[in-house]
């Protein structure tokens, strides 16, 4: 272990040790079941413990009582049927070493009504909350004696549980609800004055206290300012930490800088790419040099040398690295080794937050074991049989993970690649602005290959003829796609796709149709590429919103910059044909509703529709294939090797995978790799 390394310095935590400096900050990834963090949910964080993390707090907001329901498919934690759940994470997070703590909260307003228990949501005054749109109940004296009993039991339950501490939420729910004056509008005892504002947080502190005693971890996680128009500022929040430290009842703060009540704010609390590295640590530096206790802090601390300087600046005493150990989980255990140029980055996508507010789990856009570690592992085992031959087509995500993975399993891999470097989509993809970062994925991944000693062989488009020179045992083909503008009518011919724009293989014109059926990424980082480029944009799309696919977290800064440019939405429209109008184009726009349609005259269309699969090669490759290119699906699910036979006479295995299976997304192609050929 390095003696001057700041991020593997152990840090004395009250009575509790921290191995190192990095911590995983509370998060819901939406793996609970019944409410309980079972299997799935223990070795998600387990993985994080085995990968050398000092600590690691789950629970992401576990919610404390009946009347404060599920948004995200969080942990329930109002009654004792959690205590075995939490012993069994206990154990597996400390045989590694790591602590274990849990996250608590009352959702308040920030939840809904109309689920579990159907009680109306509450808060201190009822105003409604933008996100979740209930309008909560003005909580009574008896509600609020109720809930401060429940956030000393919940801190009970997590104690009996064996966690080491216990974290209060404190950012736009209910315990700081009645802090901040968007929310409390009280006359009584609990509203008005600084003292009154504060006495239901004093309160529900002294119960956790009463109920855990003095010898375990007590925190709060809280806004240091809610930057939002009405609410709390900088001022207003330090006056608030200093009575909380004042008390003697917490052992540490973990400061996040924003407000959650809307998308626009949320966005900042949870910067993604496109935005500065760290950037909420100035505010974390400046309640540093007004109060004595821990600080921790997560925001966009994406890589090593950034929470170096967090450190040695000592501005935190733990850094959150939480996304960054959701792509590498065994980053700590990398730093140790000296072998940080193999952590696989954290490219700042939001694939894994932005899934929960579109209804789904969290996932890694690029590590698709986490949150799947049951079947998928992290670290690749070499194979007990002899080597075998495989020839990868394609040097996209997909086929680098393939190549990747087939040579820590100890085969002879060769990569052919149409083109004079690697990445695919991403190469493309990665040209907008605010998509630059996710270069990192692919660079990551040829790193690996190099490293591995692949056989890649670039500027070779292959052939059926090529690859069966190499006398292959398996081949995957992963040859992706191409866009597809097939569903138009007339006139396919003269759309631009997003790739001719990106690439630069078509000029921006100055008035520009960009007709989106994909509601995300893909189609509106062309848009803002555009607009930057100078165009006039009208953004047409058939559904029934803007970036139907985009959560909350990223699409407001689309919108964002769509609104400054003064660009035109078109919602309910479907783009059915495009013909010349002289110099210009002429589109037409069919809307399903009321079965009427609409001309537009510019200068250029642009589509995003997805892509469809290049399947020339695979088509060729398969009366030879010993499995005539079939998948095994149920093998595939359940995580186990690839087995069919359907010719005998067959020389190799053949599959295919990413998009040139079908038009879906990284992950989905990474994935398709890795679950493939983690077995061969």
């Amino acid at each position: 272990m390095s003696q001057t390394d700041p991020l593997l310095q152990p840090f004395q935590l009250k009575h509790l040790r921290l191995k190192n400096r990095v911590m995983s900050t509370s998060h819901e990834p939406s793996y609970a079941e019944d409410a309980k963090p079972k299997l799935r949910y223990q070795l998600y964080q387990e993985e994080k413990a085995k990968g050398g993390v000092a600590l690691t707090m789950f629970g992401g907001s576990a919610n404390i009582a009946p009347d404060s329901p599920a948004a995200f498919g969080q942990i329930y934690v109002g009654d004792d049927s959690i205590i075995p759940y939490f012993q069994q994470m206990a154990e597996r997070l400390h045989r590694h070493g790591a602590a274990a703590m849990c996250q608590i909260t009352h959702m308040g307003r920030r939840t809904y009504w109309d689920t579990e228990n159907w009680l109306p949501v509450i808060a201190p005054s009822p105003v409604r909350e933008p996100a979740h749109r209930s309008i909560p109940k003005e909580m009574e004296h008896a509600d609020i004696k109720r809930v401060i009993k429940t956030y000393g039991a919940a801190a009970r339950r997590c104690k009996e549980g064996g966690l080491d501490g216990v974290e209060i939420e404190a950012y736009g729910h209910l315990f700081d609800s009645f802090w901040t004056p968007l929310v409390n509008r009280r006359t009584d005892e609990y509203g008005g004055s600084f003292e009154n504002r504060m006495r239901f947080s004093l309160d529900a502190l002294a119960e956790i206290r009463k109920q855990v005693g003095d010898e375990f971890i007590v925190g709060i996680r809280m806004s240091g300012d809610e930057s939002v128009e009405g609410g709390l500022t900088y001022k207003d929040c330090l006056v608030i930490v200093r009575r909380l430290v004042s008390t003697g009842m917490l052992d540490f703060l973990n400061i996040v800088k924003g407000y959650i009540a809307t998308d626009e704010a949320l966005s900042h609390v949870i910067p993604n790419m496109g935005t500065p590295s760290a950037p909420h640590l100035p505010l974390v530096a400046a309640i540093r040099e007004e109060v004595e206790i821990p600080l921790f802090h997560a925001a966009r601390i994406a890589d090593v040398a950034t929470a170096r300087h967090a450190l040695r600046a000592g501005i935190v005493d733990m850094v959150g690295m939480t996304r960054a150990l959701m792509a590498d989980p065994h980053l700590v255990a990398k730093v140790e080794r000296g072998e940080e140029d193999q952590i696989r980055p954290c490219v700042g996508m939001g694939y894994c937050i932005d899934r929960i507010y579109v209804g789904r789990e969290a996932l890694c856009v690029h590590n698709p074991a986490t949150g799947r570690e049951e079947t998928i592992p992290h670290l690749i085992a070499k194979s007990t049989e002899p080597p075998r031959r495989v020839v990868v087509v394609g040097a996209g995500p997909a086929g680098l993970e393939a190549a990747r993975v087939c040579a820590e399993r100890g085969h002879r891999v060769i990569l052919f690649e149409a083109n004079s470097k690697p990445g695919g989509q991403v190469q493309i993809a990665a040209r907008a602005p605010r998509r630059a970062d996710i270069i990192g994925i692919t660079d990551w991944l040829y790193h690996q290959v190099r490293r591995l000693g692949v056989d890649a062989r670039f500027n070779r488009y292959a052939e059926a003829a090529d690859v069966m020179a190499e006398n292959p045992d398996v081949v995957i083909v992963a040859t992706g796609g191409m866009p597809d503008a097939s569903f138009l009518v007339e006139g396919g011919q003269l759309a631009a796709s997003t790739w001719d724009i990106l690439n630069g293989g078509v000029k921006p014109a100055e008035n520009v149709l960009f007709f989106d059926d994909h509601g995300n990424h893909e189609g509106y980082s062309c848009v803002e590429y555009l607009l930057a480029a100078g165009s006039r944009v009208e953004l047409v799309t058939p559904d029934r919103t803007v970036a139907q696919e985009i959560g909350g977290t990223s699409y407001p800064a689309y919108l964002k910059s769509f609104y400054e440019h003064g660009i035109t939405l078109t919602l309910h429209y479907r783009l059915t044909k495009i013909s010349p109008q002289g110099r210009q184009l002429r589109a037409t726009l069919f809307n399903e509703y009321n079965k009427s349609a609409m001309e537009r005259v510019i200068d250029q269309v642009v589509i995003e529709n997805g892509t469809l699969p290049v399947a020339d090669l695979y088509a060729d490759l398969k009366a030879d294939s010993s499995n005539d290119g079939e998948v095994d699906i149920e093998a595939l699910i359940a995580g186990r090797r690839q087995a069919l036979v359907n010719n005998s006479a067959g020389k190799y295995q053949l599959f295919r995978i990413g998009d040139a299976v079908s038009s879906r997304n990284i992950h989905a192609a990474i994935y398709d790799a890795r679950r493939l050929c983690k077995d061969l």
